[in-house]
């Protein structure tokens, strides 16, 4: 289990804050095959006609608790904030 599901799973069983869990996205370092999204929007576009398997420790795994319900839509975007940073 990557730090991403960890952290997801935490957040999921009450042990942190939506706000603690953002800010442990903006803090950690993520794997990056291609050059960082410049904003929430372009992320959203990457996540949707990117053909490569997802990577583990990712924001792959958001996306993928984002699918499997784990997280709701609200939950997904600010997340997607805390990693690209304000737009």
């Amino acid at each position: 289990m990557s730090e991403v599901t960890e952290l997801i799973d935490a957040y999921r069983a009450g042990e942190l804050t939506l706000d603690e869990l953002a800010q442990r996205f903006r803090d950690r370092v993520w794997p990056t095959p291609r050059p960082a999204a410049r904003s929430v929007d372009e992320l959203y576009e990457r996540e949707l006609e990117d053909p490569d398997p997802p990577v583990e420790g990712s924001f792959d795994e958001v996306v993928n608790a984002y699918h499997a319900g784990q997280i709701t839509a609200a939950e997904y975007k600010a997340l997607a904030h805390a990693v690209t940073g304000p737009t």
